[in-house]
């Protein structure tokens, strides 16, 4: 038996590869617009771009980066074999990207009324990953 067996039955956990290059820009204080530019497939950008927008009271804009870093996110996950549902998990960092711009889209979603998203979205942060519900919020 694999140590990552799944003995529940359901999907493996899907693990996005890497991209340290976005991450580090961030961390080091680039603008996340000049990352998002540079690096337009990195959902933490676009992730990053969420927050930024929705700490400032840009909820609508909040939620245009955020569903745009989501979209990003479905398309990575797809291309790792991800079928539409099973574990994304926090604890592995290139998954987060895509978990905090599925946070930032749910966030955004309540904050201008589309409950229906609001729900779907937090409904599916926590399937993907209960730490990441947990650690967002």
């Amino acid at each position: 038996m694999s140590i990552h067996e799944n003995l529940l039955g359901g999907p493996p956990p899907t693990h996005l590869p890497d991209d340290p290059e976005p991450r580090e820009l961030l961390a080091n204080g680039t603008a996340p617009a000049d990352v998002a530019a540079k690096y337009p497939t990195s959902s933490l950008a676009w992730a990053q771009l969420a927050d930024d927008a929705f700490e400032r009271g840009s909820v609508v804009e909040s939620y245009a980066y955020a569903r745009t870093g989501y979209h990003r996110g479905l398309d990575a996950l797809r291309r790792g074999g991800w079928k539409g549902h099973g574990p994304v998990p926090w604890e592995h960092e290139p998954n987060r990207g895509f978990l905090r711009a599925l946070h930032a889209l749910a966030r955004a979603a309540q904050s201008i009324g589309e409950q229906g998203e609001y729900e779907r979205c937090s409904q599916f942060l926590k399937d993907s990953s209960p730490t990441a519900a947990q650690t967002l919020g």
